[in-house]
């Protein structure tokens, strides 16, 4: 009796000893697995997973870098004016009253075109101050010759021959003033209506007529009866700072636009660069050659310009949105897939307003997070708190 009960303990115990090391093998198992699947879920630090259904995609866009040319300033501000070279502002030399309709505003005209008339009492005194001069030419140049016979005959002395000849000389350049005064008027010398016409020095367009039918002109009149201009060729004003103006030289291209014509750019060329600083806004003055063969862009207009580098100086441009700030470094993300992000530092070499220009840390065809990259970074974050022990 005694012997079964030991027997039967000794049993118990073995097949205790065995369900314990059953238990014991299998609690090693499940912490062998455990490990091997928090290795297997840790991620490389920097780089961000998003589960092929997550809400938080739709936060985030990307773009594939191209590289564009290089911007070297922050877009300037400037304004359109006429071209100088290219523009006359008309004013009457002569006093009188318009007699005929003066040109329209925007008639095309040429150099020599007759912009308006005028009935012109210092026309008619230039006229008759002219006539007057011939016929005492004419008078002196007979008393020359009579005194000139009568000294041959030893009718008269030497003084009045003289005098005569003095008389002549006289008359003559009298009746070269009258002619150079009415040459300088544009008048013929055949003419004798005391009527002016007023003409254009240039061709182009009349952009501008202050005078009207049966108007009295004045030669001191502060402002020009007409400006005529040729506005196909126009000129753009801009103000560069003196800390810029190394980035601009002359036949530089430049992008104009104007807030007319959204999205639409012209083409400039700097043309002059001002030789004196203005000491209050410590800006130059730069003039730039503005081609408008459609005739779209009108004098007044104001303009945003864009200095550009030369063509084969390009860069990896890229917005401002696309770049977050931790410490004294800048970071973007990149897409590798999909679902898959990584952080990168980013070198930038100018601040735009609303753009970037990075020196290193990117390169042409990388997909760049453009919104969404704070969110990213605050995923990036979460899961480095749930990464810890």
């Amino acid at each position: 009796m005694d012997m079964n009960k030991q027997m039967l303990q000794q049993r118990k115990n073995l097949f205790l000893i065995g369900l314990l090391a059953i238990v014991l093998s299998a609690a090693c198992s499940e912490s062998s697995d455990h490990k091997q699947t928090a290795q297997q879920i840790k991620k490389p630090q920097g780089e961000v997973y998003l589960a092929p259904g997550s809400p938080k995609k739709a936060y985030v866009k990307t773009a594939s870098l191209t590289p564009v040319q290089h911007p070297l300033l922050e877009p300037l501000a400037g304004k359109i004016i006429y071209n100088e070279s290219m523009t006359s502002r008309v004013s009457s030399p002569v006093a009188g009253r318009v007699i005929a309709a003066p040109l329209a505003l925007g008639t095309q005209v040429q150099v020599g075109s007759t912009l308006l008339e005028l009935d012109s009492p210092d026309v008619a005194d230039a006229e008759a101050d002219f006539a007057k001069a011939q016929a005492d030419l004419t008078l002196a140049s007979h008393a020359f010759n009579r005194q000139q016979e009568l000294y041959a005959g030893k009718a008269v002395s030497l003084k009045e021959l003289e005098q005569a000849q003095d008389a002549f000389n006289n008359a003559r350049s009298e009746v070269h003033r009258a002619q150079d005064r009415l040459k300088n008027l544009h008048i013929s010398t055949r003419q004798s209506d005391g009527r002016f016409a007023l003409r254009s020095t240039v061709s182009g367009t009349v952009v501008e007529r202050n005078v009207n039918p049966g108007m009295e002109v004045r030669p001191d009149r502060d402002t020009p009866l007409f400006v005529v201009s040729d506005i196909k060729k126009l000129t753009l004003l801009m103000q560069v700072f003196e800390v810029n103006l190394g980035k601009v030289r002359l036949g530089q291209r430049l992008s104009v636009w104007v807030p007319a014509y959204p999205g639409e750019t012209f083409p400039a060329t700097v043309q002059y660069i001002g030789q004196v600083l203005d000491e209050q806004t410590r800006t130059v003055q730069v003039r730039c050659e503005l081609p408008n063969p459609d005739g779209r862009l009108l004098p007044g207009m104001y303009a945003t310009i864009t200095v550009e580098s030369d063509p084969d100086d390009k860069a990896i441009v890229i917005p401002l949105t696309a770049v977050f700030t931790e410490g004294d470094s800048d970071y973007v993300f990149v897409a590798l897939d999909e679902d898959h992000f990584q952080q990168r530092p980013v070198d930038i070499n100018l601040r735009l307003k609303d753009q970037a220009v990075v020196s290193s840390g990117l390169a042409a065809g990388d997909q760049l997070v453009t919104e969404g990259a704070l969110m990213l970074r605050a995923e990036e974050e979460i899961d480095i708190e749930n990464s810890k022990p």
